[in-house]
């Protein structure tokens, strides 16, 4: 059997404090083949989210196992973490997280000139171009539309060449028509690198896009379905 992209086995994770210390996933476990694309659907605060933030490196269970190709990240430093989710993991948020002081073109290339790659801004500019924002180069975030954002925030998680693509509720910001060209760029975008896409909806239309669904509740699995052609 191939190693799959994604592997959690029994996985518990807590937040808070004291008192409002809340036990937010329950020994969940999960594989996700690589190439596969799965939505993670389910009612607010089943624990969505946090499981995608938990396979994306940017939360360390309580327990548990969590490796993703083929890496433990339980195993890895703070550091080695950062590291292996620079190379390995592209994010996009549903608020897009651009930093405001810089341009297109240096939000995307920042995050590759910090890994060290030597041609950032070669390939921040060919990933813009890649999602329709060859001639936003040079534009703050403030001058772009939400859709705009959006589409630089894919270029940046998609520069790396990564091998997962996670997405939380990637169009909740954006109106109807501006949220299905991201999709469609997104789903075009990871079918030309044969990555692992997983995202988090509210939008069963946009589940429905995917080979499999996840339905989360109360920190659980609670089935899992692939999706009919």
């Amino acid at each position: 059997m191939d190693e799959p992209a994604v592997e959690l086995h029994d996985v518990h994770l807590s937040l808070g404090r004291g008192a409002a210390r809340v036990h937010i996933l329950k020994g969940l476990s999960l594989r996700i083949a690589r190439g596969e694309t799965v939505g993670l659907v389910g009612p607010s605060g089943s624990g969505k989210s946090t499981l995608l933030m938990v396979l994306a490196g940017l939360e360390r269970p309580d327990s548990g196992a969590v490796r993703v190709v083929g890496r433990s990240l339980d195993a890895l430093s703070e550091d080695g973490l950062a590291r292996f989710r620079g190379e390995n993991i592209g994010i996009v948020f549903q608020s897009f997280h651009l930093i405001p002081t810089m341009t297109a073109l240096e939000n995307v290339a920042i995050p590759l000139e910090l890994a060290g790659a030597p041609d950032a801004f070669f390939r921040a500019a060919a990933e813009l171009q890649a999602v329709g924002l060859k001639d936003r180069l040079r534009h703050y975030p403030a001058q772009l539309s939400g859709g705009e954002q959006q589409r630089v925030a894919l270029a940046r998680a998609l520069a790396p060449n990564p091998s997962i693509l996670v997405a939380d509720e990637p169009t909740g910001n954006l109106d109807a028509a501006t949220g299905e060209s991201i999709i469609e760029l997104m789903f075009a975008l990871r079918r030309d690198r044969d990555a692992t896409l997983v995202l988090v909806t509210h939008d069963p239309t946009l589940a429905a896009r995917c080979d499999r669904t996840i339905k989360v509740n109360s920190g659980r699995i609670e089935r899992s379905e692939v999706v009919s052609g």
